[in-house]
């Protein structure tokens, strides 16, 4: 712990801008991490059991039960849930403008992990540059005749600054591209819910909708 805390001292004040980029993707990450844990279901089992309330006309429980997981690909089922009545093109319309609304929510705070992504190498680089100006400013104070011991202090927060923009900078791209990944996911799950309850509620009615003939047909039919 006093090693990390001379490092930051020898490294200058933009060290601790870099570690308050680091914070906030370690705060990031375990936040989304934790609501995309949260927002997965097992979407097959819970698909096939609203299956089995729809076609058994319980859409009351239908609702209900979507209501009680309360996560996006069952806030997109709910949305159609609650119009079965309308047709298959003006279904699929509701449960994309659903998952629609969804898509801010799963997309919250990535922005910042890209924002960290860029901007801590060019901290780096501010550092450097600081750094390297220190040593050369020794260097011109005592007329080209510093020592080693002179010019190393502004080197040394040169290089601290470089690693540690790019040990925050790498993480922060490799935890980005793991939230996609995630992120994805969900949104493909969104997909195949909204499908599978279109599919689910337009199937459903087939059975109901009884052909009925013409009375008058069917009693020319007799008189044959």
């Amino acid at each position: 712990m006093s090693e990390m805390i001379d490092y930051m001292q020898k490294g200058g004040p933009l060290m601790w801008l870099i570690l308050l980029c680091s914070a906030v993707t370690v705060a990031v990450f375990v936040e989304r991490l934790l609501y995309f844990h949260r927002a997965n279901i097992n979407l097959g089992e819970f698909l096939q059991g609203l299956a089995n309330l729809v076609r058994n006309r319980n859409l009351t429980e239908a609702r209900i039960e979507c209501q009680a997981s309360s996560v996006p690909v069952t806030r997109v089922i709910h949305a159609a849930l609650s119009r079965p009545h309308l047709s298959r093109s003006e279904l699929r319309e509701i449960v994309e403008e659903a998952a629609q609304m969804e898509v801010p929510r799963l997309e919250r705070n990535l922005d910042l992990l890209v924002g960290i992504a860029y901007v801590s190498p060019l901290i780096g680089l501010l550092g450097t540059v600081t750094g390297l100006i220190q040593a050369f400013v020794q260097l011109s104070a005592s007329n080209g005749y510093a020592t080693l011991a002179d010019v190393s202090g502004g080197v040394y927060q040169s290089l601290l600054t470089t690693a540690a923009s790019l040990a925050v900078a790498i993480p922060t791209i490799l935890a980005y591209c793991f939230l996609s990944s995630r992120l994805n996911a969900l949104m493909h799950e969104m997909e195949r819910a909204g499908i599978e309850i279109v599919n689910i509620l337009t199937d459903t009615e087939t059975p109901a909708s009884i052909i009925e003939f013409d009375p008058s047909s069917q009693s020319a039919s007799e008189k044959r």
